[in-house]
């Protein structure tokens, strides 16, 4: 295990050094006391404008920092676009790691003016009554989970919902946005960048070093659907997260076998009763914590082909570990999806 970077702006034995002191906007009683970070690497422009604008409307009630890992000329317009507006910064050319969101997350985070901080995908929109509701939780814990919904909602993002339900039934989805306490982040030395599954890997290495986490059901917190190339290409790569999740994994390569099974004994009833069950599941995690506001009812018909699909792509996950080493990630190629939770707290030890 590659032992997690130590994030810029931390000293050793995880006591802070130069953080900086907040700036004068946070005397404004509208500003909250909260630090955003957005790590960013893209390769072209299509989404600036959008972007730029919900910059805009963030930067005025918290601190936000960007870390930029994109090619020179996307970064050269960026900080035009986003000069008064946000902190633009390079990833810490000191962090090595295959995973860029996360030596992004660790600049981010030890650069940020805060103890409470939100990390966010660039897809990913925070309304007033989300950022508040982190602040007020990150009182209590060391770590907020959101729950994302897609708005709006083709086809592809409808099919991805079947997912977030089956999860939320189950327990939580897994967001494209955490929340973190700094001082606890830097504590236990920030998280290991050679993960593909890096959100799973923060949860678990918080939870390792002891601290304490909350995954409430109503934090909606709205999240841009991806184009649909995008969707397509992301599908063996969010099968291979289950390598770090063996009752996951089992299940999802169970789906096939036990399809062949049914269709082979002509038994189509017991196709319909696991078809009825999942929807029933996934209407389940629809309607916890008042999703029906933000998770329309059709969604919850989405779950049985989403589990076909996870029973597909999970046994490509398989194969490309055996035959490649490895899921190919940015340009690069990753082994592990994630830690288990008792190699972290053997580690933190």
């Amino acid at each position: 295990m590659s032992a997690p970077a130590r994030p810029a702006g931390a000293a050793p034995g995880g006591e802070e050094r130069g953080t900086g002191a907040p700036t004068a906007g946070n005397a404004d009683d509208r500003r909250l006391p909260l630090a955003y970070v957005l790590p960013l690497r893209w390769t072209d422009n299509a989404g600036l404008a959008e972007l730029t604008g919900y910059l805009r409307r963030l930067s005025a009630r918290v601190d936000v920092t960007v870390v930029d890992g994109s090619p020179p000329e996307l970064f050269a317009r960026h900080a035009r676009a986003w000069r008064g507006l946000v902190r633009h910064l390079r990833p810490d050319p000191a962090l090595r790691g295959v995973n860029g969101k996360v030596t992004g997350v660790l600049t981010g985070v030890g650069a940020a003016r805060h103890e409470h901080v939100v990390i966010a995908d660039d897809d990913v929109r925070y309304d007033e009554a989300g950022l508040l509701a982190v602040h007020r939780l990150l009182d209590r814990v060391d770590l907020v989970r959101p729950q994302n919904y897609f708005d709006p909602l083709p086809w592809h993002a409808w099919w991805d919902t079947g997912r977030t339900l089956l999860n939320r039934a189950l327990g939580a989805d897994y967001p494209g946005t955490l929340a973190v306490r700094r001082s606890t982040f830097l504590a236990m030395g920030g998280y290991d960048p050679d993960v593909l599954f890096e959100n799973l890997e923060l949860i678990r290495t918080v939870r390792a070093y002891g601290g304490t986490e909350a995954a409430p059901a109503w934090l909606h917190v709205r999240r841009l659907p991806p184009d649909t190339a995008h969707f397509l290409g992301q599908r063996v790569r969010q099968a291979y997260d289950d390598l770090a999740q063996p009752a996951r994994l089992v299940a999802s390569l169970a789906v096939l076998p036990a399809l062949a099974a049914a269709v082979a004994t002509r038994r189509p009833g017991l196709l319909l009763g696991a078809a009825a069950t999942t929807v029933a599941l996934a209407e389940a995690g629809r309607r916890r914590g008042g999703g029906g506001a933000v998770f329309p009812p059709a969604t919850a018909l989405a779950a049985p082909f989403w589990v076909l699909e996870r029973g597909v792509c999970g046994w490509l996950a398989v194969g490309r570990r055996l035959l490649f080493g490895g899921v190919r990630y940015a340009g690069g190629r990753v082994r592990r999806a994630a830690h288990f939770e008792r190699t972290l707290r053997r580690h933190l030890r």
